[in-house]
């Protein structure tokens, strides 16, 4: 064995775990990296390491479940490592988490960036950490960036924090605390460096994206960072992560239609498209509103693809309501639609309504938007089969008919052949052939 080998096996490692949406995987990266800097070296979450980070989510039930099945999977992989529990779990149930056997440091999601130091610190002292900021007191937007990507083909880019809306099934206000937002010198300046680093796609990502500048001394808002980040020479496309219906005002539509950078795709959620349930949810618009910022997004902005949530057995949902949903997004016809059955969360205020919808009730109303999921998705699809798209290919389907996945600009999925590797993180033209349920097989030959 030579001395580099020696060096390599003294080193520390870690293993990071992400829940949840794309700001926790942001984080991770950002966490991951400070690691690195340290000394240590990232290893997978399956492997055997002396230090695992969970970063966790809270949205469901389900979601604290899966942060102590994990919990317990690093337990079992190495019963003297130090675990870090870190993110939205940690910040609303920090004494459930710190109780979990195994857990030595639980922190929450204005503090993220002091994990190491943290980590260090169980290390050496062997002592239970409990370190959780206020998130309704610490109202400063945490700087956590990212310099080297593990994942070289699109990059996201955190440029907010929190939410004021405060929807009564959602608990992540509580976690994630009031809006506050990224100077846009600091996001100019990090989507500079991405862009040097060969990043030809960025995905503006927040808690509630659509308060971006609302905190800020500096008159900015969310449209006026797509604006900055299109001039940027090198970056080809921006992505909006999940977005606020709200947010697309005419004004607002007519700016991002002049960005050509813009990628024509846009998940607004919806939740319901009854009035009725609407209220109940504490959303802030109704269907009819919902639909007409639809219409003028496929009116004004080429092949867009408008994708979005629903919930599904939400407290008081009548038969009559849920139909009303239903008829709505059949008449709609979105290219995306993901269903949640609603459980209750402790501390929201839906948790005090009766939840008088019985899961096998829940379960029909999901199977039947799911199916009409699949026809619609489908049939988006079929609209562009023939057409010459350009796609963003990431990773390998197949090694053995060398197949590879990627995503047009309007965000349908394509597979197609390849040929080599060398090909992933490059945006082709590709002739989609055929369309299956849920993707289109395309060609690179064929254009």
């Amino acid at each position: 064995m030579n001395n580099n080998e020696n060096i390599d096996r003294l080193k520390k490692t870690v293993g990071m775990l992400t829940l949840g949406c794309r700001v926790n995987q942001y984080e991770t990266e950002a966490m991951a990296e400070k690691f690195v800097k340290d000394g240590y070296d990232v290893v997978d979450f399956n492997d055997y390491a002396d230090v695992y980070v969970v970063n966790t989510c809270t949205v469901t039930s389900m979601s604290d479940k899966k942060s102590r099945q994990m919990i317990g999977r690093a337990r079992r992989r190495n019963e003297d490592a130090v675990i870090a529990v870190v993110g939205c779990y940690s910040q609303v149930a920090p004494d459930e988490v710190a109780a979990i056997e195994g857990v030595d440091v639980v922190l929450g999601n204005r503090n993220k960036g002091d994990v190491v130091y943290w980590v260090n610190r169980a290390l050496q002292d062997r002592e239970k950490i409990v370190n959780i900021k206020d998130v309704f007191r610490d109202k400063q937007f945490e700087e956590l960036s990212i310099d080297t990507y593990q994942d070289k083909t699109r990059a996201f880019l955190k440029i907010q924090d929190g939410c004021n809306r405060f929807c009564s099934y959602c608990l992540i206000p509580y976690a994630r605390g009031s809006v506050c937002s990224k100077s846009s010198d600091l996001v100019i300046a990090e989507a500079k460096e991405l862009a040097a680093n060969g990043f030809k796609e960025i995905i503006l990502t927040g808690i509630h994206t659509a308060s971006y500048g609302a905190d800020l001394k500096e008159n900015v808002g969310l449209v006026d960072i797509i604006e900055k980040v299109n001039e940027i020479d090198g970056i080809e496309r921006i992505r909006i992560g999940s977005i606020d219906p709200t947010f697309f005002t005419d004004n607002v539509i007519d700016r991002i239609a002049k960005c050509e950078k813009a990628c024509p795709h846009f998940h607004l959620s919806l939740q319901s498209g009854c009035d009725e349930t609407l209220r109940r949810m504490n959303r802030r618009y109704t269907a009819e509103e919902y639909r007409k910022i639809v219409y003028e997004l496929r009116e004004k902005i080429n092949n867009v693809s408008i994708t979005t949530d629903v919930i599904v057995g939400f407290p008081g949902e009548t038969e009559e309501e849920f139909n009303t949903t239903y008829e709505f997004l059949k008449d709609i016809q979105l290219s995306k639609t993901h269903i949640f059955k609603y459980s209750p969360r402790k501390g929201t205020a839906a948790a005090k309504m009766k939840d008088d919808i019985i899961p096998q009730e829940k379960e029909r109303r999901s199977n039947l938007l799911l199916e009409l999921n699949l026809k619609n998705e489908r049939k988006f699809i079929e609209k562009f089969i023939g057409f010459d798209m350009k796609v963003l290919y990431e990773q390998r389907v197949s090694k053995a008919e060398d197949m590879y996945e990627g995503y047009a600009d309007n965000y349908i999925k394509v597979i197609s052949r390849l040929k080599s590797e060398d090909e992933i993180g490059k945006i082709l033209s590709t002739k989609l052939i055929t369309a299956s349920d849920e993707f289109a097989y395309g060609s690179i030959d064929a254009v």
